[in-house]
């Protein structure tokens, strides 16, 4: 689904998604006619990856263990070849269809999205707030209670501005398409009591600063400093998302009332369920057989 809208879910779906699988099918083969090829190419990703130039040593310890650790650090790193550091251009080729993606299962895994900066949303605490409350109120009850899907959850990525929706182990699509869209028009009529906005602020607070153990500590530090998300941007985050009222549950509702009309939708499920969506809709979904 993220595959549609930027460079890092390009990047994610060359690496681990359905266009990996098919390019290891390909591969298969020709480790088999090629393997010449093969094996160039993989000496050169080593030599464009495994550089001095292109690496960040992430090492969680303490500044007395860290001075006993940094010359044998050090020594490695020396052992590395220099490299360039030349970055990378990419060129991704978005694939903004509606995609339905058969497999041979009884259930769906059904997926729309879109970005909302595109669509003007300027995003504030509600981005982190009413995403959350959606997949424990509005989809919890439509998609699983009603629907019977095993679940289904809504999520907003602040640094892409993508919004996104997905059901797991779902019985249904077209419906739960129209659960999804159905959710702008549920946040436009709400009428949230204060203890009820207090949860759910309490709640995103929760995930915010969830328990974290020494390594995934480390490993969080290391995204940010990628992203550029410093201590005064995550504390701006937590004074927005206590500042969240009802009526920016509102706001987020028009957000998404205008990605009702244009968010792009994936689905992984049976070839009968969406031989059926297209036969309701003709044109919705254009299809792959993956297994």
């Amino acid at each position: 689904l993220n595959a549609g809208f930027t460079t890092s879910g390009w990047l994610s779906e060359q690496l681990s998604g359905i266009d990996n699988l098919f390019f290891l099918r390909d591969l298969m083969t020709e480790i088999e006619t090629n393997w010449d090829a093969v094996r160039a190419n993989l000496e050169a990703i080593r030599a464009h990856v495994l550089h001095r130039s292109g690496m960040l040593v992430n090492a969680t310890l303490d500044a007395a263990n860290w001075e006993q650790v940094q010359p044998q650090v050090a020594q490695f790193i020396s052992t590395l070849p220099a490299g360039t550091g030349e970055l990378a251009t990419w060129t991704p080729d978005f694939n903004t269809a509606n995609e339905g993606l058969t497999i041979p299962v009884q259930v769906n895994y059904v997926g729309k999205g879109g970005n909302l900066y595109d669509l003007g949303y300027k995003a504030d605490g509600a981005a982190y707030v009413v995403p959350r409350w959606l997949g424990t109120d509005w989809l919890w009850e439509r998609v699983r209670m009603m629907g019977g899907a095993y679940g289904a959850f809504a999520g907003f990525d602040s640094y892409t501005g993508v919004f996104s929706y997905v059901s797991y182990r779902d019985p249904n699509l077209l419906e739960t398409l129209e659960n999804y869209d159905g959710s702008a028009e549920y946040l436009g009529a709400l009428d949230l009591s204060d203890s009820e906005l207090t949860k759910a602020i309490i709640g995103t607070m929760s995930d915010l600063d969830a328990y974290q153990l020494a390594d995934a500590k480390g490993y969080s530090q290391m995204v940010r400093h990628f992203v550029g998300m410093t201590d005064a941007l995550r504390q701006q985050i937590r004074d927005d998302v206590l500042a969240t009222t009802a009526a920016d549950f509102q706001a987020f509702g028009a957000a998404l009332a205008k990605l009702n009309a244009v968010g792009r939708v994936v689905v992984l499920g049976s070839a009968e369920a969406i031989e059926a969506a297209n036969a309701a809709q003709p044109g919705l979904l254009t299809v792959t057989k993956v297994l």
